[in-house]
């Protein structure tokens, strides 16, 4: 049975930084794709970013230039690094992982609070 477990979130003042970590474990397989989904109240939860495991990446264009996503396919370990950061991204962050075929696993989320 595959975990995701999202670290790293928190409250920040508008501009700052965060760094969220997911650890996946259990039976990983690969060729698959990671990555970051965000649900703020009231809204749908939307992606953020994502990275396959060759190392392909795409964002949302609301956070391009500002945040980054990374992985340690070693680890099974996917990273969000977030700049900059507005009150707009205060959300609950997800972490993701997703193949080919099948439903995508799903963490419990983390609360990111970005303060004006």
């Amino acid at each position: 049975q595959v975990q995701l477990v999202e670290s790293g979130g928190g409250l920040v003042q508008a501009g700052g930084s965060l760094r969220l970590s997911c650890a996946a474990s259990g039976n990983i397989f690969r060729p698959n794709t990671m990555g970051w989904y965000r649900q703020a109240p009231g809204k749908q939860r939307e992606l953020v970013a994502a990275i396959t495991s060759g190392g392909s990446a795409n964002y949302a264009d609301s956070v391009k230039g500002r945040f980054a996503i990374s992985r340690d396919n070693a680890k099974n370990m996917v990273y969000l690094q977030m700049n900059s950061l507005k009150p707009e991204d205060t959300a609950v962050y997800y972490c993701n992982l997703g193949y080919v075929i099948g439903p995508p696993l799903w963490g419990q989320g983390t609360q990111v609070t970005v303060s004006s």
